[in-house]
């Protein structure tokens, strides 16, 4: 039988747990930057509409499987940050179409992406000769970041969370030694003390896990 008591407990009860995973896993879910985290909300909002109208579900079991999601996602997102190869696995990274003017086929079927869609993804972009892009990157959300010639040089981050991009490094020209190098003359030893280093207009700018 239908109760709207029930139902409107229910909702409560879904309202909270959203509003405490939100807060633990961070503001990312309000506006997803990887497929990963679509997922995560498309399923918590389907566990929740699914329940609230179907009376044969307690509150007791409606709060043990809102636990094991919540339980999985914040599992998930602890390896993503302190497990490198698993973040990769999970939410991939930027991936280079065009490099000097010249598409990368290779490049652009590993992205999933046809001739037809890369076309479109450059004209949105208001390219319309791809000899015009220095470089053509699709990023983790799908999206398209485009350096046309004579612009500047875009840099992603060589360490995130502790973990070097060995990706970037080969975009850089540049080795795992030379960046080791780069610590030291910051004064350190261990990658993962550093939550954040880039390079940029011939800088190496590093943030520490303990800087203020």
């Amino acid at each position: 039988m239908f109760v709207y008591s029930d139902v409107a407990l229910k909702l409560l009860i879904g309202f909270v747990f959203m509003t405490l995973l939100i807060n633990f896993t961070g503001k990312g879910n309000l506006a997803p930057t990887s497929a990963i985290d679509q997922v995560q909300n498309y399923v918590l909002g389907g566990i929740i509409g699914g329940v609230i109208y179907n009376s044969s579900i307690t509150i007791i079991q409606f709060v043990m499987v809102l636990l094991i999601w919540s339980l999985l996602i914040l599992v998930m997102r602890y390896l993503k940050i302190h497990v490198h190869a698993v973040g990769k696995f999970i939410d991939g990274g930027p991936i280079t179409i065009v490099r000097n003017g010249h598409l990368l086929v290779h490049n652009c079927l590993k992205a999933n992406l046809s001739a037809k869609e890369v076309d479109f993804k450059l004209r949105s972009a208001g390219v319309y000769q791809i000899a015009e892009v220095k470089r053509a990157i699709v990023e983790q959300n799908g999206s398209l970041t485009i350096l046309r010639q004579g612009d500047g040089e875009i840099r992603y981050p060589i360490i995130v969370d502790g973990q070097i991009d060995q990706d970037v490094l080969e975009l850089m020209n540049h080795d795992e030694d030379w960046l080791l190098q780069q610590l030291a003359n910051h004064g350190i030893t261990n990658v993962r003390d550093v939550y954040m280093a880039k390079y940029e207009n011939h800088e190496f700018k590093v943030t520490r896990y303990d800087h203020d």
